[in-house]
């Protein structure tokens, strides 16, 4: 399961990668398509695209152009699959709280039945 940061910088990297199976980003581009509000750093993006490559969503090798770092990245299986293992995580969550609200009112009905028998 990834953390909140790992999450935001993978579907950055997936945004940027368009569906193709690879591509050519700089920290930059990636920092451009964060939330500003988060406040990254290229040293805490490079971290977390390492914790993801260990994770298996991607290969990346580091490179130099014109004096900037760049990230080439090719997306693994697992890094083609994160829209939808998210979209499914969401379903996940949205079931359960139906699930709740559901036992919430099935045990509000069950007492207001047992105060009807014995109150």
């Amino acid at each position: 399961m990834l953390s909140r940061s790992e999450n935001e910088v993978m579907s950055a990297v997936y945004s940027l990668c368009d569906g193709t199976e690879g591509c050519l980003i700089s920290p930059l581009d990636i920092l451009s398509v964060l939330p500003a509000k988060r406040k990254y750093s290229p040293d805490v993006i490079d971290g977390i695209l390492n914790d993801l490559k260990c994770d298996g969503y991607f290969d990346l090798i580091t490179s130099e152009r014109k004096g900037e770092k760049m990230y080439v990245i090719n997306l693994k299986e697992t890094g083609f699959n994160f829209k939808r293992s998210a979209k499914q995580k969401q379903r996940d969550i949205t079931f359960r709280i139906i699930l709740a609200f559901i036992g919430a009112a099935a045990t509000f009905i069950f007492g207001l039945i047992l105060k009807g028998i014995f109150g």
